[in-house]
């Protein structure tokens, strides 16, 4: 068995709020689970798993920016700012250092 460890992060990569779910549970269970903790931030980065209307509209609602590449399946392509996304695997980078700090 396997989890997933969904996290809202300020811009240095410091967790703020944490979520954890089953491995193979969908990204959105997290994404829904998080929302009300977001604080007022202009962008959110997430990865492809977070792709989706509902809660790219829900972003959209707080004034945030949405910084998520699109599913494969989509017909019409979302526009990202690829130079920004690639800073959102980060916190993941910290997150496991620590886990793995005592070995």
């Amino acid at each position: 068995m396997n989890a997933k460890l969904h996290a809202i992060c300020d811009s240095q990569g410091r967790p703020l709020s944490l979520f954890v779910t089953a491995g193979q549970v969908s990204d959105y269970i997290g994404a829904r689970a998080l929302m009300s903790s977001l604080a007022k931030v202009d962008w959110l980065l997430g990865d492809r798993g977070y792709d989706a209307d509902w809660f790219r509209e829900a972003l959209k609602d707080k004034g945030i920016r949405a910084c998520i590449p699109d599913r494969k399946q989509r017909t019409k392509p979302v526009k990202y700012d690829k130079r920004r996304y690639k800073r959102r695997n980060r916190p993941s980078r910290d997150i496991a250092l620590q886990c793995t700090a005592g070995r």
